[in-house]
């Protein structure tokens, strides 16, 4: 092998939530790629070099990596959350297939990471305790209309529906045509939870219903959880409330 590539998962927020494996693998690492966000996160080693990047230049930040590691260099590509879901993992592998030659004797790894939906169910209970799934709300690499129809067809399967990227400064308003989709299959007082920020100094949980959910405020660094028909709310006496889905499924 001339060079390696690990495609890194710093976990959602804080620094005890990168795995032992994660921080050995930066830690040796020549050079490490990354969004400017998450590179502040870190602290160069000595003799390390970090490259920052815009969050929209997925591809130019892979085929990077992939010349340096060609170069016989160690390198990293650091993400948020877990780097396989909706992060760099699949951009590297995208540039792979669109010129394998770019791979030639690289040795490329991907080393997982806590991901958002994880680190917001365990703050809310366990709300995943059945079948689930996540879908990004972003519609930059795919259309709204099909994101309707994941939605909809989700909501009739009676899957917990986690939701990524579910607000920003360019798309206000699309959280908003998603709570419409599902409240036409979705019954009102299903439980809806927003998880901002976790982990962070900042972290804010808001537990709420369907029917109530547009009232909530959210952004980009917002999962919002929107629980199955058997999906149930549990009230200590200390006032606070957990949510949980049942892990079996009684006969229709």
């Amino acid at each position: 092998m001339s060079g390696q590539l690990t495609v890194v998962g710093l976990g959602p927020g804080p620094s005890e939530w990168i795995t032992p494996a994660a921080d050995a693998t930066i830690s040796t690492a020549d050079v490490v790629l990354g969004y400017e966000s998450y590179l502040a996160r870190l602290s160069p080693r000595r003799g390390q070099i970090f490259e920052a990047s815009d969050n929209r230049e997925e591809l130019t930040r892979a085929r990077r990596a992939l010349e340096l590691a060609s170069s016989g260099k160690r390198v990293v590509i650091v993400s948020g959350g877990d780097p396989g879901v909706f992060a760099m993992a699949a951009a590297v592998f995208e540039s792979v297939d669109n010129a394998p030659e770019l791979a030639n004797e690289i040795d490329i790894r991907v080393e997982p990471g806590v991901t958002a939906v994880l680190a917001a169910a365990a703050r809310i209970g366990a709300p995943l305790g059945n079948d689930f799934c996540v879908i990004s709300l972003s519609d930059n690499l795919k259309p709204w209309a099909m994101i309707e129809k994941r939605l909809r067809l989700a909501a009739e399967a009676d899957f917990v529906i986690a939701l990524y990227n579910p607000a920003s400064k360019a798309r206000p308003d699309q959280i908003q045509e998603a709570f419409r989709v599902l409240q036409t299959v979705r019954a009102p007082q299903t439980i809806v939870a927003f998880a901002r920020a976790v982990g962070r100094t900042d972290e804010s949980i808001e537990i709420t219903t369907l029917a109530d959910a547009s009232k909530a405020l959210c952004d980009m660094r917002t999962v919002v959880l929107i629980g199955s028909p058997s999906t149930r709310a549990v009230h200590g006496s200390d006032g606070r409330t957990w949510v949980y889905t049942p892990r079996f499924v009684r006969d229709a």
